[in-house]
């Protein structure tokens, strides 16, 4: 039984840090613009998404993105959220980026 488990928290593990990599899709509001550009940057979107992927994918540990979501989707539930919640940092990087080249990221 106890074997059971461990096998199936390890690949659930390895599925969650396979995903994890092609996981955020950041929304931009492409009509709007952020208030510190007299003109829409809308046009320099996808140049500015491979740029900032780019960046993230440098600055970002995706072994440790995964592990977040292990840790904040079945450990903290399982010690009935005593830990706290790991942030993710790839939303994070990401948002700020896009925002920085002047683009209006919605979140939730």
């Amino acid at each position: 039984m106890r074997r059971i488990k461990k096998t199936t928290m390890l690949s659930v593990l390895i599925l969650t840090i396979l995903t994890t990599n092609c996981a955020y899709n950041p929304k931009v509001d492409t009509a709007g613009r952020s208030g510190t550009f007299n003109k829409s940057k809308a046009e320099q979107l996808t140049n500015d998404l491979i740029i900032c992927k780019q960046l993230t994918d440098q600055n970002v540990n995706y072994f440790v993105e995964g592990y977040a979501t292990v840790h904040n989707w079945f450990i903290r539930p399982q010690t009935l959220f005593i830990l706290p919640k790991m942030d993710y940092k790839e939303k994070q990087i990401m948002n700020n980026c896009l925002t920085g080249r002047g683009h209006s990221v919605l979140t939730k």
